[in-house]
């Protein structure tokens, strides 16, 4: 049976145009229904429950197993801190809670730094399940969940259109969304808006994306090697080019997720907003993987600034926002992955929000005269943007081989 269900094909979540004929046409009584004001829950689940099995079936099939078996820690965790949380607030035990929330993606994350091998609990979209589970945690922590069914909870976790590739979405806005039915207005301006995102996703993936990282990239990476380690305009090349199919990529992929979930009568929130005509570092991670920088913020920089002013660790707050800063994408920059070129990505843009905020303050006590205009602000998007494309070529791990790869040893 096992050997049956690995030789079965996979159908690569949003990758071909096969998989959006099936799946458009599987929500299709979804809409119908969503249109005369019903709900189609248990189409729905069984809906869902087809598609988690042809986008892990195959060789994946070991991380539908996985998948099941996190959905089932997930759920336990958070019934047992709920109950827990309506009787007592130990902060002991809310940090537990947390911990072994987090403990599989810590261990996935860990795992091949320790053994050079990725560990078999790992799954397709494990970090956005992981942050959505623990920020239930949090959140009910913080007494701003009540009640939690476990059906729903299990349905906000495995919600397909969102499952491998984000956004990260809220358990009280996801569950809001989903009681709420919209209005027959509401839900044709929503469908309108999911044809636009489908489109421009279309764009973005199968056409910018695939000539970008497909077409143009391995050429320009191929003449790059070849001059390692030293500077050539090609390694700028890279550099432009496979951040503009990084954004591309992913945005495409977060288009496709928010149209889908709005044909399915559910708001997921965006995670992208022009990122590249940021002005400063600060606006491009409110505008770059909100969902995901939004988190980090409310959970990590946020929480940390409040224990840190309430023990009354430091009295500085601008140093306390740096140190806040620094912590917050150091953080982000180890979940990436436990490796020099992502640690180090993380300190750069910690280091940037701190002088961004530096600047700031500069500005205003002793540049009073400086010009607010389009040439300024012109400038401050030429700078950020430029930081950022560096910083993503820290990011890919391109440099890595450019600087210590073995192909140099063997010209």
């Amino acid at each position: 049976m096992t050997s049956f269900l690995t030789n079965l094909p996979n159908l690569k979540v949003y990758g071909t145009p096969t998989y959006f004929i099936y799946l458009l046409l599987a929500i299709l009584p979804l809409g119908i229904s969503l249109y005369y004001g019903k709900r189609l829950v248990k189409y729905e689940f069984l809906g869902n429950l087809v598609f988690l099995f042809l986008m892990f079936d195959g060789q994946s099939f070991p991380q539908l197993l996985a998948l099941l078996g996190f959905l089932c820690w997930q759920t336990l965790i958070v019934k047992f801190y709920l109950n827990y949380r309506r009787q007592a607030n130990q902060s002991s035990v809310f940090y537990l809670a947390v911990f072994l929330s987090l403990l599989p993606l810590v261990i996935i994350k860990v795992t091949p730094a320790l053994i050079g091998q990725n560990s078999i609990i790992g799954f397709l979209g494990i970090s956005y399940l992981t942050f959505r589970a623990t920020g239930t945690v949090i959140e009910t922590r913080d007494g701003m969940i009540q009640e939690i069914k476990t059906y729903h909870f299990i349905r906000f976790l495995a919600f397909m259109p969102a499952l491998t590739s984000g956004p990260i979405d809220r358990f009280r806005r996801f569950e809001k969304d989903y009681q709420q039915l919209p209005s027959r207005q509401e839900y044709l301006q929503m469908v309108a808006k999911a044809v636009n995102y489908l489109f421009l996703g279309f764009l973005y993936k199968f056409i910018l994306a695939y000539y970008l990282g497909s077409r143009l990239l391995p050429i320009l990476e191929k003449q790059a090697l070849f001059y390692s380690p030293h500077f050539t305009w090609y390694l700028v090349g890279v550099m432009y080019v496979y951040s503009l199919d990084l954004f591309f990529d992913f945005a495409g992929y977060s288009l496709f997720a928010v149209a889908i979930s709005y044909l399915m009568g559910v708001k997921t929130p965006m995670n992208f907003n022009q990122p590249f005509i940021s002005k400063n570092i600060k606006e491009f991670w409110n505008r770059w993987h909100m969902t995901l920088s939004f988190w980090f913020r409310d959970y990590i920089f946020m929480r940390f600034v409040f224990m840190a002013t309430k023990k009354k660790w430091i009295k500085n707050r601008h140093l306390l926002s740096s140190l806040g800063y620094l912590l917050n994408m150091l953080i982000m920059g180890c979940w990436h992955g436990l490796t020099w070129y992502y640690i180090l990505y993380g300190l750069m843009h910690g280091l940037g929000l701190v002088v961004n905020d530096w600047w700031l303050r500069y500005k205003k006590q002793h540049l009073k005269w400086l010009p607010h205009n389009k040439l300024t602000t012109g400038i401050a998007i030429f700078v950020t943007f430029n930081f950022v494309m560096l910083s993503f070529l820290l990011f890919s791990g391109f440099l890595n081989q450019f600087w210590f790869g073995s192909h140099i040893l063997n010209k």
